[in-house]
């Protein structure tokens, strides 16, 4: 017992601190692609061609990226000679709507909060059901981690249920196969109204790697409404708690940028 509780006084406070200012990301961290224009020769498909999902959009030397396609594997970094394209260390994805993650370098239109009335049900209380359609595992095992003593997502009002009948909303991965499409319709019929759906990773977005494959829906907006897009493969824990929080109106941006929580 004395020994449970010396190791536990030893470890520390471990939940991060955020969102009281930015979180610290390794170096190798691949966030919001930066994207140079400028850098672009005429006609230069190079990086187009390198992307295994055709997430990247090259015409009339305008460089465009789709993120709810791309899947951060830096083969287009490789392949560009002039260094049109890197990576941020910016973690903030998140949108609402899925024109929104098709960005020309510009700032992202970050997520908005839900209308006042839908706020005032779930801002406080949030419990989603996770409905993998067909993931690899990925994502599933970001999300998880959000439970963890490290995020604690409880202690912002969000937690997981077991049934949609539980549940304000359904947090869907996967690229949505054949074989749960049905499953993924009837976990939203079952879902009480009001409700709000999430979809987390490329392959929710668009069908990531999977895209048109005979066996996939290309993501879940094409089979049940989507209230928020959450790109990545897989999105940070970070990435899919800043989303989460941004969508409740629960972070505020402070004068340097970095989020802060208004309550």
């Amino acid at each position: 017992m004395f020994g449970i509780l010396a190791e536990r006084l030893r470890q520390g406070h471990r939940t991060i601190s955020y969102p009281q200012g930015s979180p610290q990301l390794p170096d190798r961290f691949r966030g919001l692609p930066v994207l140079d224009s400028t850098k672009c020769p005429d006609g230069c498909q190079i990086c187009a061609d390198a992307c295994p999902t055709d997430a990247i959009l090259c015409d009339d030397k305008s460089l465009r990226l789709d993120l709810g396609r791309c899947l951060f594997c830096t083969e287009c970094t490789a392949a560009c000679p002039a260094g049109a394209i890197s990576y941020s260390q910016d973690y903030r994805l998140a949108t609402r709507s899925r024109d929104d993650l098709i960005t020309d370098g510009r700032a992202l239109e970050l997520a908005r909060a839900l209308d006042e009335k839908t706020r005032r049900l779930f801002g406080r209380s949030l419990k989603l059901r996770q409905v993998s359609a067909g993931g690899c595992n990925g994502c599933e095992a970001d999300v998880n981690v959000l439970s963890t003593v490290v995020f604690d997502l409880g202690r912002f009002g969000i937690q997981f249920v077991a049934s949609p009948r539980h549940a304000d909303g359904l947090l869907i991965t996967g690229p949505v196969t054949n074989n749960m499409k049905f499953a993924l319709a009837q976990a939203y019929e079952a879902t009480p109204s009001p409700k709000i759906v999430i979809a987390v990773g490329a392959c929710a977005i668009s069908g990531g790697p999977y895209i048109n494959h005979d066996e996939v829906h290309n993501g879940a907006d094409g089979v049940v409404p989507v209230d928020l897009y959450i790109p990545g493969c897989p999105p940070h824990p970070l990435t899919i708690l800043d989303g989460l929080l941004r969508l409740l109106g629960r972070l505020e941006e402070s004068p340097t940028g970095a989020p802060q929580s208004p309550r």
